[in-house]
């Protein structure tokens, strides 16, 4: 799926963007966007997963994994035009779409389905995150694990135990304990 095919699905409109989008393929492991570095893009995930996470006291916190047909950026870094302080990294082989910040800012004067899908945009981060917030006070981990499978069954397979563990809060051993319980 392109950007165009999801403005279509998901704002239900044959208008296209007012800008040329940039398609790239980038290797499992490339940065995305660097810690200490000002997001310049909003990438469209077409295939692979990415990695969201922020380094804090010599370790990596996992924020979040994004999926194909998911828009992907340092959101907070992207609006504000500041240094990010997270980090965004190819887990696999990743096909990508991107939209370039100073292309977005100024379709916004003149197309509304620009508007439209950053309204949709921070609409989305917005529920994606108070709902994982929700989560994590209402939920025990193996719930959360098991939410995380039934959502994306591909996880178990393509993303290492530990970043797993590292997602949900817990240590590695704790996820290895759950996943002996559930099996």
């Amino acid at each position: 799926m392109t950007i165009g095919e999801y403005i279509a699905q998901e704002l239900k409109t044959d208008q296209r963007l007012p800008f040329d989008t940039q398609q790239c393929i980038f290797p499992k492991k490339h940065v995305l966007t660097e810690t200490g570095h000002v997001e310049t893009h909003v990438y469209f995930l077409q295939e692979g997963i990415v990695e969201a996470g922020i380094h804090k006291e010599g370790e990596d916190r996992i924020i979040e994994f994004f999926y194909p047909h998911q828009f992907v950026s340092s959101y907070t870094s992207f609006l504000t035009q500041r240094k990010s302080d997270v980090y965004l990294v190819c887990l696999t082989d990743c096909k990508i779409e991107r939209m370039n910040h100073t292309d977005l800012v100024a379709a916004y004067q003149h197309s509304l389905v620009a508007n439209q899908l950053g309204r949709h945009l921070t609409e989305r981060a917005y529920l994606q995150r108070v709902q994982k917030e929700k989560d994590f006070l209402v939920k025990s981990a193996e719930e959360r694990y098991l939410d995380l499978l039934a959502q994306r069954p591909e996880v178990a397979m393509e993303i290492p135990v530990s970043k797993i563990a590292k997602y949900l809060g817990i240590h590695p051993e704790s996820l290895s304990r759950i996943r002996k319980s559930i099996s």
